[in-house]
């Protein structure tokens, strides 16, 4: 049987990971049993955070709305309430920017959805 020399496919591999972990702080960016170790925690983690991302931007949504509303003295499950019964289609995130930049706007749905 013929010898099969892997040399360069064994370099390719292992100069791929060094370009993946690029960046990264001390050997884990020039040594290749770290870095390898490395690059598959930080993937583990880009996937999980890619999905936590949405719960924290709804979180933070929320809680802008509820600062926009203690001055009209609702709270936000009530006001969530009154904006279903009213029909009022408008998104969480929308509603923030409004409570946040259009404080006016903001006031005027919550009396949309109080009428």
């Amino acid at each position: 049987m013929a010898r099969t020399k892997r040399g360069n496919v064994a370099r390719k591999k292992r100069k791929k990971i060094l370009a993946q972990t690029k960046g990264f702080r001390g050997g884990l960016s020039k040594l290749i049993r770290p870095a390898k170790q490395a690059l598959l925690h930080a993937l583990s983690n880009q996937y999980r955070d890619r999905r936590k991302r949405k719960i924290q931007f709804r979180q933070l949504w929320i809680g802008r709305i509820k600062a926009g509303l203690r001055s009209h003295n609702l709270s936000y499950s009530i006001f969530i309430g009154k904006l279903n019964q009213s029909s009022i289609q408008i998104n969480r995130k929308m509603l923030a920017e409004l409570a946040v930049h259009n404080p006016e706007t903001f006031e005027a749905v919550v009396m949309e959805a109080n009428a």
